[in-house]
């Protein structure tokens, strides 16, 4: 009788962000993104809302207290490999989060989430400073979108040099690689920009990576996906780098599976995805 070695248990994956409750974005999308990666989902519920593929229509913040007490419960009995951060409102409840991950040495990949698709700001000016002070030196990654990544900036970001110019801003300023993802600027390609920060051990670097459009408008939580799929692939030990770009392909193949429900920004297809993960190691 022969017995076969025991698999490696999975990385321990946190995400601390928002619920939707149409299962598009938010804590839903992390947890479908985590399992077809191989992690093991955890969540701390940061808000509830009542939305769907054409809008908000309802939203309770959980209480600061509470959110921290999530966090707590399931670092010290499951522990966690890696942490996803979502959209944190105010500065009480990026204060609790940020007191709650005090000494906790697993990666944080941060989705600064900060301007609606409306355009309208989800976070006010006191948020957006604590963001900075709290969170953003403990992350090893900040993901922000085009107009996020001009709301820090404070200025409009017209050009392509312009983004690269405002993530080398933001990851020198914050001693954190940022990902400027530049899905909001016209044209039939999109282009990201990593910027890695300079270390003892190497100079600062740029990574470009570029792909073709998708024609469609199903896209809604692509900024989570994304987030919660570089963390997990950080949670296998990935190297920065290369978890990006295998966090991309995962987006972009879930774009394209994408099952076409809902009248507006529909979901994308993670249940599709099988692939991917069989390239970690």
């Amino acid at each position: 009788m022969t017995t076969s070695q025991p698999s490696a248990p999975p990385p321990r994956i946190l995400s601390i962000a928002g619920s939707d409750s149409s299962g598009g974005a938010g804590i839903q999308a992390d947890i479908k993104t985590v399992t077809m990666l191989g992690g093991y989902a955890m969540t701390a519920v940061t808000a509830i809302t009542a939305q769907n593929t054409v809008g908000v229509q309802g939203i309770t913040a959980v209480a600061p207290a509470m959110v921290a007490q999530q966090i707590a419960s399931c670092i010290e009995d499951i522990g966690v490999d890696a942490i996803k951060i979502g959209m944190l409102a105010d500065p009480q409840v990026i204060a609790a989060v940020a007191d709650a991950l005090e000494g906790v040495a697993a990666p944080i990949v941060l989705d600064p989430v900060m301007i609606a698709t409306s355009g309208a700001e989800l976070v006010g000016p006191d948020a957006v400073a604590a963001l900075r002070e709290r969170l953003f030196p403990r992350a090893a990654l900040i993901t922000p979108n085009l107009p996020e990544l001009a709301h820090l900036a404070g200025r409009p970001l017209p050009r392509h040099e312009a983004m690269i110019a405002a993530a080398e801003e933001l990851a020198e300023a914050s001693g954190t690689a940022v990902l400027a993802k530049g899905g909001h600027a016209g044209g039939e390609r999109i282009s990201d920009v990593l910027y890695l920060p300079a270390t003892e051990q190497s100079g600062a670097r740029i990574v470009s990576f570029d792909h073709a459009r998708i024609d469609t408008r199903h896209t809604h939580g692509t900024g989570c996906t994304l987030s919660s799929a570089i963390a997990t692939l950080l949670g296998h030990g990935l190297p920065l780098e290369h978890a990006v770009r295998l966090a991309r392909q995962f987006v972009l193949r879930a774009i394209e599976a994408a099952p076409g429900f809902g009248a507006g920004h529909g979901p994308l297809g993670h249940q599709s995805v099988r692939s991917v993960d069989s390239r970690i190691s």
